[in-house]
């Protein structure tokens, strides 16, 4: 039982590595002009060509019929889940720094949280304890992202004295002007608005799944739409074909990383863990994605650490926790009154 649980566990260290890689490598990418939507665009083509021939073979035999439905489920879960979620994350990516960019993956769970209460997917028991847990940490969560937003504070590193950054990376570093601080700006709010793609998308799966449980072809086919979706968008954006031509080995490696291991791997060993304990298990992770973001951020791409960073970082992974106790606590609570009552409907046995 152990050994499954350690495989878990290093399962879900495997996918935080590997997230925290493709954060680094694309935000070095875009820093040397790599396209966004072409990123977008040829990650979901290598993602899908990576795919389809394994969810061919694993599911043939068990894959059931397409429908309207289905498609369409799958066409947003598409635009939310692939094109929009990764045009913005990238686009947030370029104007602010990894550590921060990656920050914003521990709104995702409150907010799917809040989204889900305001269509009466989720029940919320104020007098609770489980209830109290989920209002206080979307509330701690919120202020961590406030605190996110509006205040940088000093920095707590000192990369300057250190290293000589290159003409791109003072040009993405943390802005003092006033037209840097609204490109900071703008890059926050497109990280907030890829949390509500995420969150949007993580409940369309939760239909979808129920509809379609061939997880693998559904993702291929998801990843497909997106190539179409993506490719229409950037060539009614970029008429030219240089910004398709990849110039450098960086945005190769990019590329293929991003759509090989990002997409591919990455989402097979997260779609495992899922299956074996559940979304509460392996949201847990989360933060330990950050943390390896960071360091990542500061040894190898050079940029400053500044407290207030640090501060809404601390607020939003304490309210992701309090929200997952809670859920985990309901979980608990559901599964104790099924046994209950599946105790009583039972007839006792007959005493001689």
């Amino acid at each position: 039982m152990w050994v499954q649980e350690w495989k878990l566990v290093m399962g879900m260290l495997a996918f935080d590595l590997i997230s925290a890689v493709m954060t680094a490598l694309v935000k070095k990418a875009l820093e040397q002009g790599l396209n966004r939507l072409v990123l977008v665009t040829l990650r979901q083509l290598v993602a899908t060509i990576f795919l389809a021939p394994i969810a061919f073979f694993k599911e043939r035999s068990t894959r059931p019929k397409l429908t309207l439905e289905v498609l369409a489920y799958l066409f947003f879960s598409a635009v939310f889940g692939a094109a929009l979620s990764q045009y913005t994350f990238f686009y947030g990516l370029q104007y602010t720094t990894a550590t921060f960019a990656i920050t914003f993956i521990n709104l995702s769970p409150v907010l799917t949280f809040l989204i889900a209460v305001v269509m009466r997917m989720e029940p919320l028991k104020l007098k609770s304890m489980a209830g109290a847990a989920k209002i206080t940490g979307t509330l701690t969560s919120l202020a961590g992202l406030l605190l996110l937003s509006l205040y940088k504070g000093v920095p707590l590193t000192d990369q300057a004295a250190t290293d000589a950054p290159s003409p791109a990376a003072l040009h993405h570093a943390a802005p003092s002007d006033s037209s840097g601080n609204r490109s900071w700006m703008l890059g926050t709010m497109a990280l907030l608005f890829n949390c509500l793609c995420f969150s949007f998308w993580l409940l369309l799966q939760t239909k979808l799944t129920k509809k379609y449980p061939a997880i693998y072809s559904s993702t291929a086919i998801m990843f497909f739409i997106s190539t179409l979706q993506g490719g229409a968008v950037t060539l009614a954006m970029e008429r030219h074909v240089s910004p398709w031509m990849l110039t450098s080995k960086l945005e190769i490696v990019t590329v293929l990383y991003a759509g090989i291991v990002g997409s591919g791997a990455g989402y097979l060993i997260m779609t495992w863990c899922v299956e074996k304990k559940g979304p509460v298990f392996t949201a847990a992770f989360i933060p330990m994605m950050q943390i390896m973001v960071a360091i990542i951020d500061f040894f190898f791409l050079h940029e400053q650490i500044y407290l207030g960073s640090v501060l809404g970082s601390v607020l939003m992974i304490l309210g992701l926790y309090l929200v997952l106790w809670g859920k985990k606590r309901d979980e608990a609570s559901v599964s104790c009154t099924t046994i209950t009552t599946k105790q009583v409907d039972e007839p006792a046995d007959d005493k001689p």
